[in-house]
Parts: structure tokens; sequence; C-alpha cells
């Protein structure tokens, strides 16, 4: 089973673990588990390993912070086996930190190939200061054509995301980075929550 030639996926998190989080990626029936995460607690620099399954012995991914700060902080996308970059995800700080959420989608050389956005300022606004129970969505484009979304359920205790890519017929969004994007909008934006 090819796990990165999926369009619908669905992502679970477990939380109020006092040593990290766990996220498990099912396929769209939520079924089969496609990719296992175990994020290791009071980590000063995000270094995240996808593997396979919860055995954790053959890892798919791999996702790594540039820096330890994380306002606007780059991550970098890269095969664990080759170590060949797939492309990178970067926060756009400010705007993240008190407005929206949103970030870029870089391919291997660095170069802006698409964003990652909060589906309102207005929902966004709301969620940070009045309603933060409010489940958000992301929409996903390369360029300016929208090729899928994250949409949490409303859970509080188990944070959960529909994710679709459908819209992305011609897989142009490399579902690798795709699913590190969606791994990072429940690690680092699910702490705001």
């Amino acid at each position: 089973m090819d796990v990165f030639n999926n369009d619908r996926y669905y992502a679970k998190m477990v939380f109020f673990k006092l040593f990290g989080n766990t996220i498990r990626i099912f396929d769209e029936s939520q079924t089969t588990v496609l990719l296992f995460v175990k994020q290791k607690a009071f980590k000063f620099k995000e270094d995240i390993t996808a593997f396979s399954d919860e055995s954790q012995t053959k890892p798919l991914l791999r996702i790594s912070a540039r820096s330890i700060i994380d306002f606007g902080a780059a991550y970098d996308v890269t095969d664990p086996v080759s170590g060949g970059k797939i492309g990178a995800l970067r926060r756009k700080g400010m705007i993240s930190s008190f407005v929206m959420d949103v970030w870029e989608i870089l391919d291997k050389n660095d170069t802006v190939i698409g964003k990652i956005q909060e589906d309102s300022w207005i929902l966004a606004l709301i969620r940070r200061f009045i309603a933060s129970f409010i489940p958000q969505k992301f929409q996903f484009f390369l360029n300016d054509n929208s090729v899928g979304f994250a949409e949490q359920s409303w859970n509080p205790f188990l944070p959960q995301m529909k994710v679709d890519f459908s819209a992305d017929s011609g897989k142009k969004l490399d579902r690798k980075l795709g699913l590190a994007a969606v791994i990072l909008l429940q690690v680092i934006e699910g702490k705001q929550q």
C-alpha cells in the first residue's frame, strides 16, 4: 500500500500525555493506520519522525525545525531513508500569532509554491479571543488554486482532522508535504487551543 497515494485521510492526536503527543493518520475509513508519530515532550527544537506503524521500525517522513524559536519557524520535510529534501513548511510568524494561521509551502529549493491558511480571519479572531473550542478549517493552495483542506472535528479530548486532497486530481501537491503539514497543524497550531 502506498501511503502517499491517497486523496483522503483522517488524523487523530492524543494529548494530555505528560511525555508527548501521539498522532495517527488513518485512511479515509479510519480503519488502517498509515502514519504513526510519537512526539517527545520538552524539546527545544522540533524533530518529528512519522513511521509506517506503531512499532516505529519503518520511518517514512522526517520534519525538522530549522531553529529553536517557533515564531515564523521553517520546517524541512525530508525522506528519512535517503535524506533527500522533499520541501519545507514555514509559519507566517506575525499574522499566525495574532490574526489567523498561515503557512507557506516551499519546494525543495525553498521557493514558495503555495500556502495553507485558516478558513476565515473573522472566525480565527473569534477562536483566539472568545471561543477557542470552534474547530479550525485550513485550505491548501498551490499558487492560487485550492488543492485541499484539513478540517478539525469538535472533540476537546481527541483532536481530529478530516483531510481531503481530492481537489488536487493531478497530485501536484506531494502528499508527503501535505501530510507533514497536517502533522504540524496538529502539533503547532494545536498548542493554541
